[in-house]
């Protein structure tokens, strides 16, 4: 209810004076204290995240919460790792479609687990309404002190010559760093060994201790190592060079026919309420249109997108069609 011009009216005439204006007093009080007891009375909006702290899924949903705050008021992160995203889906997925609870994820879960695990316990497309894209984001081809390569040419070419070399971690099997690795070796001719570890820091201890020769990870996530030289991000994965590691060239540039990025996403459950969705939707492309909001995200190496729900659906349903060939192409199937 708009307040902002409201007027107390006069009470019946058969009520004395002193009744009449301390009715209307009350009357006027209620009017204007109502939208503040509904919020009071209203849970507050939750941003449910499928991983732990301090990651860049988490860093970015706390970053958005901060900026949501003046449309929604009061907002909570709520961090449920595990399985890949998958146990932060289904607490979406069994919540009311109300628009009080939503999540931020990357599209690993929506675009590629669907072709990777046997039985999945949700339906990417059927169980969940898409809200907004909020960025697009891009991973690095990271070399470490083992195998001493500085370029993409020089990591080939010892994969050939060395195969028993060209071990690379990510953060777990059927993520999207894993596949990236895939594609690198479908567009490069070459056969790399995947080693999975339980999320990206135990990746990263494995890669400075001289375990495995490379991994393939978020920018962001190697962005400071690299800058201090402890390992080398090699290259890019997108079709334009990263503003937090410029002076890294895209694997296009180094001689690959590669172009994949992923993407965050707010999602909430199936049948979302019209008038819920469409809060949200106009919020987060509020949000995107920031200036403020949007230099923190491209400082963190994000393309700022906020699309409307009907281009996160277009996307997604690309993105499914995209990786269905090279995910099938391994014969990794999950349980």
């Amino acid at each position: 209810m708009n307040t902002s011009h409201l007027t107390c009216t006069p009470t019946p005439k058969r009520a004395s004076a002193f009744s009449r204006r301390a009715l209307g007093l009350a009357i006027c009080a209620l009017t204007l204290l109502w939208p503040n007891l509904q919020a009071q009375d209203k849970p507050p909006l939750k941003i449910v995240v499928g991983f732990p702290p301090g990651g860049s899924v988490d860093i970015l949903a706390r970053m958005v919460a901060q900026a949501l705050r003046e449309d929604f008021g009061s907002i909570v992160v709520e961090n449920k790792p595990g399985a890949g995203g998958r146990i932060a889906l289904n607490m979406v997925k069994a919540a009311k479609p109300d628009g009080q609870t939503v999540i931020i994820l990357p599209s690993g879960p929506m675009v590629l687990f669907p072709h990777v695990y046997k039985k999945l316990d949700y339906d990417a497309v059927k169980d969940f309404t898409p809200i907004t894209q909020i960025a697009r984001f891009q991973f690095g081809v990271v070399s470490g002190p083992s195998s001493n390569v500085k370029t993409v040419a020089e990591m080939v070419a010892k994969a050939k010559t060395d195969p028993a070399s060209a071990n690379y971690g990510t953060p777990g099997a059927g993520t999207l760093p894993h596949f990236m690795g895939v594609l690198l070796e479908q567009s490069a001719g070459i056969t790399l060994n995947h080693i999975p570890f339980q999320g990206g820091a135990p990746a990263n201890t494995a890669l400075l201790g001289g375990h495995i020769g490379y991994k393939f990870d978020v920018v962001s996530e190697t962005a400071e190592l690299h800058r201090n030289g402890k390992v080398r991000i090699i290259a890019v994965t997108g079709n334009q060079r990263d503003p937090q590691v410029p002076e890294v060239p895209t694997l296009k540039e180094s001689g690959i026919n590669m172009d994949a990025t992923a993407w965050f996403a707010m999602y909430g459950p199936a049948d979302l309420k019209d008038d819920a969705l469409s809060r949200l939707e106009n919020a987060m492309m509020k949000i995107a249109r920031d200036p403020a909001t949007k230099d923190m995200m491209v400082k963190l190496g994000y393309e700022v997108i906020g699309s409307n729900a009907n281009d996160l659906a277009a996307a997604q349903r690309a993105d499914l069609a995209r990786w269905e060939k090279p995910i099938k192409a391994t014969g990794v199937q999950l349980d």
